[in-house]
């Protein structure tokens, strides 16, 4: 078995979430977890808008696309 190298960034997280003794503190940093990357998300969307990598345009065509996979 390989062995895992943890980041700097999980080792920081492991240690701030050895200190949650409840549900509600595992709940609340589960919450603030999702907001952080929904922020990026954000980010990274107004980056592509900005760079005209993505526009009205291509957000119709994904929100018209049909993507199912076609089952025999």
């Amino acid at each position: 078995m390989t062995p895992v190298t943890l980041t700097p960034a999980q080792i920081h997280v492991l240690n701030m979430a050895s200190r949650i003794k409840t549900e509600a503190g595992l709940q609340r940093l589960k919450d603030q977890i999702a907001l952080f990357y929904a922020k990026l998300v954000d980010e990274e969307m107004d980056e592509l808008w900005d760079s005209g990598k993505w526009n009205n345009e291509t957000l119709q065509n994904l929100k018209n696309a049909h993507s199912r996979t076609k089952y025999q």
